[in-house]
């Protein structure tokens, strides 16, 4: 590129088409040294990217330690497991596993917490094109209310395991152990910050379940879930208390089951909890079986627990 016979532009231009590798030390010397000011300000644009670059390639090996201790230890295949969606009061719980090459470089792979909604969405695409494998489950919010958050999020994982058309020989999760397992594993605390395998998963794991609650955005759209994506925001909770429930809130969650209730509930209530007697119980208990057909199954379950207990406490 010889610089004095072209213009601000024309070099900015020529600067644009070359990959950043390819802009050698010696050519931001040069361009330090046009006596044009623009000129040197392409120069100091181009040394700070250059930095950039490389302070994000020492950043990602350092997450590559891990798997290369792994690979130390003769272990060819590592996937790394992370979950999505283990704290909303709504929505599936998605997990995801990722088997990446030995030697792959991601510029940005990080922990999908760290990222933006658009970066995860681009490095979305670029994970499952490089990755050796990957794998993704997810379990409803009625399995999640079925067999709790922490079972759902075991399941959810040993879904995605089941669906790699590749068997790792060993696995890196996020957190925590998955039990009942026949594969080797090792639970890394903070992991998706730590190994690049984890973070490649938290991101599958993250957008497919961000894109589901988009999803349900078209069917309820009074909740909102494009926007808060089924956590417990302020907005969330407001939609939640005007329109009670919907069929994929989760019900292990006090404030879903409060507003699902509604005034009979209450009133039974009010009457099982102010009874002085066996007798009182059982009349408020036949009034309640009587009527069964306004009342919803999560309030009969209320109620039947109340009643239990009311009894023990005057019997």
């Amino acid at each position: 590129m010889e610089l004095e016979e072209l213009s601000i532009k024309e070099i900015k231009s020529e600067l644009k088409e070359m990959e950043l590798e390819a802009v050698s030390e010696e050519l931001i010397m040069e361009l330090e040294s046009d006596s044009r000011k623009g000129v040197q300000k392409l120069a100091k644009q181009y040394r700070r990217k250059k930095q950039r670059a490389s302070e994000e390639r020492i950043r990602f090996h350092k997450m590559q330690e891990i798997e290369n201790s792994c690979y130390a230890k003769g272990y060819k295949l590592i996937g790394g497991i992370d979950e999505a969606g283990r704290g909303p009061l709504a929505g599936p719980v998605a997990a995801s596993v990722v088997i990446l090459p030995k030697k792959i470089y991601i510029p940005g792979l990080n922990d999908s917490k760290q990222l933006s909604e658009s970066k995860r969405e681009e490095l979305f695409d670029i994970i499952k094109e490089e990755a050796i494998d990957y794998g993704v489950g997810i379990i409803d919010s009625n399995r999640i209310d079925e067999i709790n958050i922490l079972n759902a999020n075991y399941e959810a994982m040993k879904q995605a395991i089941a669906k790699l058309e590749k068997t790792p020989d060993y696995l890196l999760v996020d957190g925590e152990e998955i039990p009942n397992l026949d594969i080797d594993q090792k639970k890394i605390i903070d992991g998706d910050a730590r190994s690049i395998s984890i973070a490649a998963a938290s991101i599958l794991a993250k957008v497919t379940r961000d894109r589901m609650l988009v999803e349900y955005d078209q069917e309820y759209p009074e909740y909102g879930f494009a926007g808060h994506k089924g956590y417990g925001t302020a907005e969330h909770i407001a939609a939640l208390n005007e329109h009670g429930p919907c069929k994929i809130h989760r019900y292990t969650f006090s404030k879903v089951r409060e507003a699902a209730l509604g005034e009979d509930y209450y009133l039974f209530k009010e009457g099982l909890e102010k009874a002085k007697s066996i007798e009182e119980i059982e009349v408020i208990a036949n009034t309640i079986k009587e009527c069964e057909k306004i009342l919803s199954q999560i309030e009969l379950d209320e109620l039947r627990n109340i009643f239990i207990k009311q009894k023990r406490k005057i019997g």
